[in-house]
């Protein structure tokens, strides 16, 4: 499901070596933070989140067969 998340997001971001993926398994919940430069946010993003939701329900409807769910955080990098 990872390399979904990672194929989407590069898609749109411009900085692509920038991207960093961090991931946190908590049982059946996996947290999924993307870190982003500030230039990147809203390509990722899309107006009124509009990616961000797609990518998502997108992600919804893969992990449904795992039986775990993905929570996906679109976050600046700290320091950026």
């Amino acid at each position: 499901m990872l390399d979904l998340i990672k194929y989407v997001v590069l898609q749109f971001a411009e900085h692509k070596e920038e991207v960093e993926f961090n991931v946190e398994e908590k049982g059946d919940l996996v947290n999924v933070t993307v870190l982003l430069l500030p230039e990147d946010m809203g390509k990722v993003i899309g107006r009124q989140g509009k990616i961000a939701k797609a990518l998502r329900t997108l992600v919804k409807s893969a992990s449904a067969k795992s039986g775990k769910r993905y929570n996906i955080e679109i976050s600046e990098k700290a320091g950026a």
